[in-house]
């Protein structure tokens, strides 16, 4: 019989009706699984947006505008949002856009300006550098140096590794470093053994050498990370007045930064390898077998070529640049052009930055720092920190060390469970309000949340080199806090030391 011979009732008779209610009863079923699925997968979504709803139901406290109160929901929701990701972090960024002009009240254009500061650029200009290095691969070749250098005991290697990690990402960014160094790291444990359960604790040795060496440096310099700018940028945005000699010295260049910086950074280093080696003892204590490997792979590669030493003058050339020109032609613009010189130098192509450098980053610092411009000029930061401060009265740490060492803490939990730059985006505002509030120098406070937000050693997530050396499989999550705890004391201790005896000698 043809198809075109059957009639709808023959159809309707040829099926079985018991048939088809199963069918449509599985499909049912499919559909409420889809969807509890959905929502169990977004519930933290909906909870943030019902506390958002929440707190906007709330009455407004008499010392708060109603635009501060929307604000400080704005905030509560995206940092729900941050530490919990149930949607893309760009996401968040464009719902603070959106926030502002809806609840608000304010021009598109005003906020659209807001989004685009030196800051900002710096951080994409920084981005699209590190595309370009890490386009020369040169980590077989770091990976030769510093044994070079260091020789081939192992806790030599863990030093020269935390010390040119820590080198490189002062000034490029820790993620950009992290991922330059993870085959260098990868290399030497390959080298050395086969089979992963053999060289546990050297892998852990090496890699978080890598990690830490990445984090105690990005604090160094304005290029070693985006907190760095963003503190930068809400200095000048709350402190400095165009023609006033007295707010000059919030104008915070990148020689002043390093001054300020460096040293923590250099006074860690020793105590990362100790820490670890004392953490993890290594099954090895000599890498000479897999030193011998390396160089013969490395002279299969030859010399360095043309272009290789044009990557390296191009970005000499921007450090130069960021050091003399940053106060006057701003760190963005010199991190543009440095960006440009590789593309003319035909060292890297277009598709490659634009498939390497992630834009939705870009996006997620300028939305934060819009809305810590908001945080300040609706008041809503100054109440959070007044109130902060009343709660830190009683307990004595509402001014100098105990300020300080509240701060720090403060600071050092939250970056634990969001990025280091979202981190200094929701607290710079209220930190510096605190400093204001408290009598305290900006300047000091402002350095103690950048400097702390790089202490994201007990978690996975609290930064990207963490979370690139996780990604190799030979670590475990139970490493970081093994070895986290003792580096956050460490460093909370050198940084504490640092503004009370340093920093006073620079002016502060």
């Amino acid at each position: 019989m043809g198809l075109n011979s059957l009639s709808p009732r023959s159809i309707s008779q040829s099926i079985d009706p018991r048939t088809v209610k199963v069918g449509i009863g599985r499909v049912v079923r499919a559909g409420r699984r889809m969807n509890l699925y959905y929502f169990w997968e977004k519930r933290w979504f909906f909870i943030a947006m019902a506390v958002g709803f929440g707190m906007l139901q709330l009455p407004v406290p008499g010392d708060l505008s109603r635009e501060g109160m929307i604000v400080l929901t704005m905030s509560a929701v995206a940092t729900i949002l941050f530490i919990t990701e149930p949607v893309p972090l760009p996401t968040v960024a464009l719902m603070i856009i959106v926030g502002q002009v809806i609840l608000l009240g304010l021009d598109s254009t005003q906020v659209a300006k807001s989004l685009m500061t030196d800051s900002v650029l710096f951080i994409m200009g920084s981005l699209m550098l590190a595309v370009a290095v890490v386009k020369q691969k040169l980590d077989k070749r770091i990976a030769w140096l510093i044994v070079r250098l260091t020789g081939t005991r192992t806790s030599y290697i863990c030093f020269g590794i935390s010390a040119v990690s820590g080198l490189l990402a002062s000034f490029i960014g820790e993620h950009t470093v992290a991922a330059m160094m993870l085959p260098v790291g990868i290399t030497l444990i390959t080298l050395t053994s086969d089979d992963p359960k053999d060289v546990r604790n050297l892998a852990a040795v090496l890699l978080f050498s890598i990690s830490y060496g990445c984090s105690i440096a990005g604090i160094g310099t304005p290029s070693g990370g985006a907190r760095n700018a963003i503190m930068i940028g809400y200095w000048k945005e709350f402190f400095y007045e165009p023609g006033n000699p007295d707010t000059y010295k919030f104008l915070i260049d990148y020689v002043h930064w390093m001054m300020y910086a460096y040293p923590m950074f250099l006074l860690q280093l020793p105590f990362v390898t100790v820490i670890l080696l004392f953490t993890f003892k290594p099954e090895y204590r000599n890498l000479s077998r897999a030193v011998v490997k390396l160089r013969a792979e490395v002279d299969m590669q030859g010399g360095l070529k043309p272009g290789d030493w044009v990557a390296i003058l191009i970005f000499i050339l921007v450090l130069v640049g960021w050091i003399t020109a940053s106060s006057d032609l701003g760190m963005g613009t010199v991190a543009i052009f440095g960006a440009v010189g590789f593309l003319v130098a035909g060292l890297v192509k277009w598709e490659d930055i634009n498939s390497g450098v992630n834009w939705g980053v870009v996006l997620l610092y300028a939305a934060a720092i819009s809305l810590g411009v908001q945080m300040k000029d609706t008041g809503g930061a100054k109440w959070v920190a007044e109130h902060f401060l009343d709660i830190l009265t009683p307990l004595g740490a509402d001014h100098g060390v105990g300020l300080w060492a509240a701060v720090s803490g403060l600071t050092t939990f939250v970056t634990n469970t969001m990025s280091n730059g979202a981190a200094v985006a929701v607290l710079g505002p209220i930190v510096l309000n605190l400093a204001t509030a408290a009598g305290e120098s900006p300047i000091v406070i402002g350095y103690i949340t950048a400097v702390s937000s790089a202490f994201a050693y007990l978690t996975v997530v609290g930064t990207p080199a963490c979370t690139i050396v996780y990604a190799s499989g030979y670590l475990k999550t139970t490493d970081f806090l093994k070895v986290g705890w003792k580096m956050c004391i460490m460093s909370i201790i050198i940084m504490m030391l640092g503004a009370y005896f340093y920093w006073p000698l620079l002016g502060t």
